[in-house]
């Protein structure tokens, strides 16, 4: 049997205890904890504990709640299918609130079964550091193209503060700190980051570590987030073609777009269970609908199928990829 299993089954099989009730849906979390470490105020703290759901049925977050008015969650998305992935975000309110705060976030399940999950957040935030705006938006911007925004860091109650280092894990990001004031009462720093023209395509979001000689403070992050749009898009970005019978087929669509018109020069996959319509033309076109066919068992057995589409144009040196699923089952 493989494992995503039907949860029936599987409650059945443990005796639907109260104490499985909670557990089958807390192992769809990736983590249940979060620490926000020492946080500016009015910064923008924000953490997904991403969840993906592992079993056959359909499962609904019904809601969430918070402990304390310190963080507020939302659900990023209610239904998630099998396989699907989703996330509780919980917000840091750094505009609010000071000194250290944590939370207990209340996760409700209702379907297929009724559980609950608590998550857990934490973090100190030093209402004499100032980050105006909240964090570093570079925007959306086209993939090749260089950009730059700018943010004031500013300390108060201190005039021998200073920032002495700005560590960066991306390496597409580059760092310039100004000093622009300096008070018997307070400092103020300028923070420019810069977005190589060479940074691939996808989501920016990470945390520039600042370095103080504050030995209450002594690193604090600031968020970096954007986007870099790919010269070619595939919708959707995973594709799941769900539960079928062995020897049954099932067809769903592929929409590719590009900024300007172009070819399809191939469409790959290592398993044979996926066929693709014909892509092939002379004729360049700024939107390509391709059908895609899953044949269950042609490639391989019963189970869950998981594989890499990759899609090669004649736009760019980049081919957009995207995880395509499906389960598979005896009739």
């Amino acid at each position: 049997m493989p494992r995503q299993v039907a949860l029936a089954s599987l409650l059945i099989l443990l005796g639907a205890t109260a104490a499985f009730g909670q557990q089958w849906a807390r192992k769809m979390f990736e983590t249940t904890e979060h620490d926000f470490g020492s946080v500016a105020c009015f910064a923008k703290a924000e953490y997904e504990f991403r969840l993906k759901n592992i079993y056959l049925e359909d499962v609904h977050i019904a809601s969430v709640s918070s402990s304390c008015g310190c963080t507020t969650p939302r659900i990023e998305k209610e239904w998630l299918k099998t396989y699907e992935r989703g996330a509780i975000v919980a917000r840091f309110n750094t505009d609010s609130f000071r000194g250290q705060r944590g939370a207990t976030l209340t996760v409700r399940i209702d379907k297929p079964f009724s559980a609950r999950v608590q998550l857990h957040v934490k973090g100190t935030i030093h209402g004499e550091i100032k980050v105006e705006p909240g964090s570093v938006d570079l925007g959306t911007v086209d993939y090749g193209t260089a950009t730059a925004r700018t943010v004031r860091l500013s300390r108060s109650g201190r005039s021998d503060w200073k920032i002495t280092d700005v560590k960066s894990a991306n390496p597409y990001l580059e760092t310039e700190l100004t000093e622009v004031r300096r008070s018997s009462w307070s400092v103020d720093y300028d923070l420019t980051v810069r977005l190589a023209e060479n940074a691939p395509a996808g989501y920016i979001n990470d945390h520039l570590q600042l370095v103080t000689n504050d030995y209450r403070g002594k690193e604090f992050p600031v968020l970096v987030e954007g986007r870099v749009l790919p010269p070619v898009t595939v919708s959707p970005s995973a594709l799941f073609m769900g539960v079928v019978e062995t020897g049954d087929t099932v067809t769903k669509r592929l929409v590719i777009r590009g900024k300007t018109p172009f070819r399809i020069l191939s469409i790959h996959c290592d398993d044979r269970s996926f066929e693709f319509g014909e892509y092939r033309t002379d004729v360049a076109r700024p939107v390509h609908v391709i059908p895609v066919t899953f044949v269950a068992g042609k490639g391989t057995g019963a189970g869950k199928i998981a594989q890499m589409i990759r899609i090669e144009t004649d736009l760019s040196d980049s081919a957009p990829e995207l995880s395509a699923y499906a389960v598979v089952t005896a009739p």
